[in-house]
């Protein structure tokens, strides 16, 4: 069932950038994409916040627009560390790089970069609407205790070493490092984090985030497919069973992703002491 709430204006333009941007950025010819992908995605990202709003009454940008600025704010940085961490390995690369200056490179890349967060927040908070998600039961509990957010951390630092120093097995690493060091840095710090959360038993936030992920990692990957630039992945083992340029095994890296997102987003929210943003999104 959906609120009485009308479709809102700003879910409208978001249709109408989605629908322009898509087809500008499959059909211009020569270079696009450096220009395309963030209305694009301001588009998709607009347009399930809508949804949201019509369904359930609320949603990021109605809650709290300044908060709604900040997903984006946050986004750009995160994305870099993530842009860092594979410098070792190289397990994705963007084509005509070669045409941009390093200053028109990073303005461009950190303009596109900023609608990651809001794109997957924004698809979980649709997703942790439905009622089945709703009433999910309690489950396993992990988190709850100190040795185990300490044995998390730990793992996540082995991790990251796999990352920087043996690059060639290091891809699935790369997903999971950041989640296991910082979210229970999130929890020592009295910041909202996963294990906080999966400790009381409550799996929501997980499925919701790692549904919200995998819709956008597949929007992610169509549109990418016809982008010009565009990043093509080569990572060595699973490089078979594509769809678009992700190997088929490549799209169990935006579970542990989402987590990554959730848990760098109340670090940095965090650390800045923004209160009023700890219980901002609702999965």
């Amino acid at each position: 069932m959906h609120s009485t709430k009308r479709f809102p204006v700003h879910g409208y333009a978001g249709i109408v950038l989605v629908v322009v941007f898509w087809h500008l950025n499959w059909n211009l010819p020569g270079l696009r994409t450096h220009w395309v992908f963030f209305p694009l995605w301001l588009g998709y990202c607009l347009t399930m916040d809508a949804i949201t709003y019509y369904k359930k009454g609320n949603s990021l940008l109605s809650r709290n627009w300044k908060g709604y600025i900040s997903l984006f704010l946050v986004s750009a940085p995160s994305w870099w560390l993530f842009e860092l961490l594979n410098k070792p390995g190289n397990y994705w690369f963007y084509t005509a790089r070669e045409y941009f200056t390093d200053l028109e490179y990073f303005v461009l890349a950190s303009i596109s970069f900023s609608t990651v967060i809001p794109a997957v927040f924004g698809t979980a908070e649709l997703v942790g609407s439905f009622s089945k998600i709703q009433h999910m039961p309690s489950w396993l509990r992990i988190g709850s205790k100190r040795y185990e957010t300490t044995l998390f951390f730990m793992l996540g630092v082995l991790m990251l070493l796999v990352v920087l120093f043996l690059p060639d097995y290091g891809a699935p690493f790369l997903w999971m490092s950041v989640f296991f060091i910082i979210d229970p840095i999130n929890g020592w710090l009295g910041h909202r984090s996963i294990l906080s959360e999966t400790g009381k038993g409550n799996w929501r936030p997980v499925i919701t985030l790692w549904a919200g992920c995998l819709i956008c990692g597949f929007f992610w990957e169509m549109w990418n497919y016809h982008s010009n630039p565009k990043w093509i992945y080569d990572v060595s083992g699973v490089n078979f069973w594509h769809l678009f340029e992700m190997p088929a095994l490549g799209y169990l890296g935006y579970f542990p992703f989402s987590l990554e997102l959730f848990a760098l987003y109340h670090f940095i929210t965090g650390i800045f002491k923004q209160n009023r943003l700890t219980n901002y999104l609702r999965v």
